[in-house]
């Protein structure tokens, strides 16, 4: 069994609700075991669906249907973990 973390701490900014759906998005997709605590949520499963590229791929699709896309990407961090961090935007002058 593969067990792999999502923090979605920077998340937290945009409201508690977000980080529901995205368990919720993870869940249908994945058809895993997934947890939601408040600031992380850890997918539990076996094969393909629970794989680091896959759990990007659909990190990047719940972003992108959010409207959230231009303002968080998704980076990976440890073993096992992918974390959702706010991006960096410059201004021109």
């Amino acid at each position: 069994m593969v067990e792999m973390t999502v923090d979605a701490s920077e998340l937290k900014v945009e409201g508690s609700e977000v980080i529901k759906e995205l368990a919720d998005f993870l869940k249908d997709k994945t058809s895993a075991e997934v947890t939601a605590e408040s600031k992380k949520i850890t997918i539990k499963g076996e094969g393909e669906a629970v794989s680091k590229k896959y759990l990007r791929v659909l990190l990047k699709k719940f972003l992108h249907h959010k409207e959230l896309k231009d303002t968080y990407r998704v980076i990976g961090a440890e073993d096992n973990t992918l974390k959702i961090k706010e991006r960096k935007l410059y201004e021109e002058e």
